[in-house]
């Protein structure tokens, strides 16, 4: 199998430019599915912390490139939406977010915001023992003891140490979301309300903001915190 991917047809997500050169690195198995960018993309092209393969693996196995709390030895390892990059030599932190357009981008953060990471509940499902799984959007799964408090579609956030959930954040009407796709990729608005879709058609919510506000299918938003922007240098 080919370790490398056509730039003209990386995912829209991908924080690449498609007509400089024909190929560049391709992900590696993990989360976020085919959306997940290489890490060495985002070492080398977007931060400029590397200029090759070579050097990127080297960063990696000095164990100073942490991917949510954890020591990454991939150069592939997929990054996407929400996770929290460490960069403990240089003390440097990031969190992923899209931007306008849903392309990928770095968003600034302290020591602190780096410890936890946001997670949207994606499945519940009940396992072995009679705990619960909650499957978040990058593939990820929690285990619960009680999971009557959590549905599809709402919020968690998720300790990087201890990998305990610290924060619950509703899917509602009220609730404070950031739309990840569509052509409002990036927009942040209070959720005025969820229309729901008779059948099997999507839902769509009606958010307010700033700017007036807009209207989206829901798979395309995301519940934050309200210091979720808020956290940078």
């Amino acid at each position: 199998m080919t370790r490398h991917q056509k730039r003209l047809s990386v995912p829209k997500s991908w924080p690449v430019e498609r007509k400089e050169g024909t190929f560049t690195v391709k992900a590696g198995a993990g989360p976020h599915g085919e959306a997940g960018v290489p890490l060495l993309i985002v070492l080398r092209d977007v931060l400029g912390y590397v200029d090759s393969k070579k050097e990127a693996q080297y960063a990696l196995n000095q164990q100073s490139v942490l991917v949510n709390g954890d020591a990454v030895s991939d150069v592939r390892r997929p990054i996407g939406m929400f996770d929290i990059l460490a960069f403990t030599e240089r003390e440097k932190y990031y969190r992923v977010f899209p931007d306008e357009g849903g392309r990928l981008s770095l968003t600034p953060i302290d020591a602190d915001s780096a410890s936890s990471r946001l997670g949207k509940i994606v499945r519940k499902s009940q396992v072995t023992g009679g705990n619960f799984q909650l499957t978040l959007h990058d593939g990820s799964n929690i285990v619960v003891d009680d999971a009557s408090e959590y549905t599809n579609k709402d919020s968690i956030v998720v300790d990087n140490e201890s990998k305990e959930i610290v924060a619950h954040f509703p899917y509602e009407e009220g609730a404070l979301v950031t739309a990840v796709a569509g052509s409002h990729a990036g927009d942040i608005g209070e959720i005025d309300e969820i229309i729901v879709t008779p059948g099997s058609g999507n839902n769509s919510v009606i958010v307010d903001n700033e700017d007036g506000g807009f209207e989206t299918i829901e798979q395309y938003v995301v519940v934050i915190d309200e210091n979720f922007t808020g956290d940078d240098e």
